[in-house]
């Protein structure tokens, strides 16, 4: 396998913010052993710096589409520009969401129902975002994730406040039912890529792109499910 074959499908955005979250997760987990005493805005860097990142691409597409005027007439110039307008509001949102759980975590002067107000508002904006995204043929990840998880923010944040006193297990019943779900779908894409490994007539490229996406899922959903 070559290194053209290997990077055909490498997506250089998705690839940043899954590095940032890793990042993230460690410093956090680090920070709540106490391994690490760092301020929770020191923690947070890799998170305001894949911020940082959509607002700098975000401003450079602007500039590009308000500077050269001859790259509206090309295809679907409009829908990829309202795309990237519509995912920087979403960020800008979301990170909204981010500098209070920062400021609520140093100091603990708000509620977390509070806090997650943005975030409770872009799950309920993110299913029309999905709406228009699936008619225009755009990928739509983090609002598919927030738009399901809506309810499941809402009794973290109702939890987390102690106005309800259930335990974690039926906090996280919406988290379980998406996770079932999720699981069902892994092994619909297992039993896809095995029907296609097998048939003759598909072409090569179909096959790998079947197998990768199988792999990607399952990388995905299992540890996330063991981590729950």
């Amino acid at each position: 396998m070559n290194l053209q074959t290997l990077f055909q499908d490498f997506n250089p955005s998705k690839f940043l913010v899954h590095v940032c979250l890793m990042i993230f997760t460690a410093l956090f987990a680090l920070r709540l052993d106490g391994t690490v005493h760092w301020s929770f805005w020191t923690v947070f860097i890799p998170i305001w710096f894949w911020k940082f990142m959509v607002i700098i691409g975000a401003t450079i597409g602007s500039y590009v589409w308000w500077r050269y005027p001859h790259f509206r007439l090309e295809g679907e110039a409009y829908v990829h520009y309202k795309a990237m307008l519509i995912s920087l509001a979403l960020h800008l949102i979301l990170l909204m969401f981010e500098l209070l759980v920062c400021d609520k975590l140093e100091s603990g002067r708000h509620l977390w129902i509070l806090v997650f107000i943005p975030l409770i508002f872009i799950s309920i904006v993110s299913i029309a975002v999905c709406i228009w995204a699936v008619k225009h043929d755009r990928s739509f990840e983090l609002e598919l994730f927030c738009s399901v998880n809506i309810l499941q923010f809402i009794f973290l944040a109702l939890r987390l406040d102690g106005f309800i006193s259930w335990s974690w297990e039926v906090v996280f019943v919406p988290l379980w039912i998406l996770m079932c779900l999720s699981l069902v779908g892994v092994l619909y894409t297992i039993i896809f890529a095995g029907i296609l490994l097998r048939a003759p007539e598909v072409n090569p490229q179909q096959r790998r792109t079947s197998f990768n996406s199988a792999l990607g899922y399952t990388f995905l959903v299992i540890p996330i499910l063991i981590f729950q």
